[in-house]
């Protein structure tokens, strides 16, 4: 059983867990040892509440495919453990970020110090270019 908040959780039945083969270095052991995990959930089939589906499928993340699946590929690990409890937290992760919500930004205006601290340094930012010219051929 996965955890998300106090109200919600999800039933192991709702989460397929496969192990596979890891892929990259790990000399013999990463050719014999399935140490990877393949985490599919579907949102349509899951008990959770219909405002996470919704947000879910509307959020836009390249593991979400185009039917509603979540999949993630957990091979940080060494051990099959290890990897499965990484899939299931990335899991927990990605469908609390779903479902945050982004506070309402509220446009600001510079302050009136703000605005004169800005233009006097554009100004002797100004003067100490000018300063770089040519310097006059002097006529002795």
């Amino acid at each position: 059983m996965l955890r998300l908040s106090n109200t919600v959780t999800l039933a192991e039945w709702e989460i397929e867990l496969n192990p596979i083969r890891a892929q990259g270095a790990g000399g013999q052991n990463v050719n014999k040892v399935a140490s990877a995990i393949h985490l599919r959930f579907d949102i349509q089939r899951s008990s959770l509440p219909p405002f996470y589906k919704e947000r879910l499928l509307a959020f836009n993340d390249q593991r979400i495919s185009q039917e509603g699946v979540i999949i993630i590929k957990a091979q940080r690990f060494r051990t099959q453990e290890k990897n499965r409890d990484d899939a299931l937290q990335r899991l927990a992760e990605l469908i609390q970020a779903a479902t945050h919500e982004q506070r309402a930004r509220r446009p600001t205006r510079p302050t009136r110090s703000a605005r004169r601290k800005r233009v006097d340094s554009k100004t002797r930012k100004g003067k100490t270019k000018a300063l770089r010219g040519k310097v006059p051929p002097s006529g002795h």
